[in-house]
């Protein structure tokens, strides 16, 4: 498969003329395993895997977004994609949950303003969910990032998460009673404040290790849900990864 990757973007290279050539697309994957709660609002933990994602750069015509992955982007405001996963929450992983609804893995898409300087960056996300729940969420926050030398890059910062009433009610209401929670309807607002921190070291030009730990309190409703009350408001998360940079020239 590597191989006749390899000779199709070739032969696309030779064939297509000089202008098109200048098109390129610059990103890493990555494969990562970590530990988190098992639903929001739970104090049992599992441990998880998970794919990453980094945008680089992308040239394309009028679009010449990014300086790719591993150089320091521009100062100033850019509007970028946003999105985040969601575990699935089931009745099978966590009995207690007797008598709630499963809820699918969630994929939210949205749009995202971030205003960069070389050390510091604030930023805000809007997010709709298209699979597990169709709630829109928000996030807001900052990061002080640090570059010790060229291979190696560390942020830390505060993040505010949000939610409107649908997303609350589908990971925090209780419909109706069950042998273990009381009834109860969750609305949107606030939903967690906390810190995030990530490491990087890159071993070469192509590959990475990547670390992250976060820590979120859950506020208002999603701290009041008798889900949480049975569980915990404090939510930690710990990942550790590899990634691979990759350069697409089309």
């Amino acid at each position: 498969m590597r191989l006749f990757s390899f000779v199709l973007v070739s032969v696309l290279a030779l064939a297509l003329p000089a202008a098109a050539q200048e098109r390129s697309f610059n990103f890493a994957l990555g494969l990562g395993v970590g530990a988190a709660p098992e639903y929001m609002g739970s104090d049992e933990y599992g441990a998880l895997v998970f794919p990453t994602f980094t945008f680089g750069s992308l040239k394309w015509g009028a679009i010449d977004a990014g300086n790719g992955v591993r150089n320091a982007p521009d100062n100033g405001f850019s509007v970028e994609a946003a999105y985040r996963v969601l575990g699935e929450r089931t009745v099978d992983d966590s009995p207690e949950l007797a008598g709630l609804a499963d809820i699918d893995i969630a994929l939210e898409l949205g749009l995202g303003l971030k205003y960069q300087e070389t050390n510091w960056m604030i930023f805000g996300d809007v997010r709709k969910g298209v699979t597990g729940h169709s709630g829109v969420t928000g996030t807001i926050g900052s990061d002080l990032i640090m570059r010790p030398n060229n291979r190696m890059m560390f942020t830390v910062g505060p993040r505010f998460n949000f939610g409107n009433d649908e997303f609350a009610d589908t990971y925090f209401g209780v419909d109706t009673a069950t042998a273990n929670f009381g009834a109860f309807t969750a609305t949107g607002g606030a939903m967690s404040a906390g810190v995030q921190m990530t490491g990087s070291y890159y071993i070469n030009d192509k590959w990475s290790l990547d670390g992250i730990l976060s820590y979120e309190k859950l506020l208002g409703d999603a701290a009041d849900s008798p889900i949480t009350v049975a569980g915990s408001e404090d939510q930690w998360r710990v990942g550790l990864g590899v990634s691979r940079i990759f350069n697409l020239n089309f």
